[in-house]
């Protein structure tokens, strides 16, 4: 038996860090403040060039086109950016929906 358990039709979806950005918590840990979510990005949504100063992000393109560095990626691809690590600018050509792990806090600067 696992030890936790979300089903995402039961987590509302909630304001992200940014306009046409909306996340669905399914988990975050007490003690690191790491978080599981799903990211849903409105098409034409644009993402400036950001870092994340206090966690890795590992995010896995569930369902939409996403456009990152002039390069188109969709369904099945897997994006990492190390803590820190300047990324972006990102751009939802659709709808775009990703499972999407911070192993810290989400902070943006």
């Amino acid at each position: 038996m696992f030890q936790y358990l979300a089903r995402a039709n039961d987590k509302p979806w909630q304001p992200g860090p940014y306009a046409g950005v909306e996340l669905k918590i399914l988990h975050q840990h007490e003690v690191t403040g790491g978080l599981v979510i799903l990211r849903k990005f409105a098409a034409g949504t644009q993402v400036p060039a950001h870092t994340h100063p206090v966690a890795n992000e590992w995010a896995y393109i569930l369902s939409g086109e996403w456009i990152e560095s002039e390069v188109s990626h969709g369904p099945g691809t897997l994006l990492h950016a190390p803590r820190g690590e300047r990324h972006g600018p990102h751009l939802a050509k659709t709808e775009v929906v990703s499972l999407t792990v911070f192993d810290g806090p989400l902070t943006v600067a």
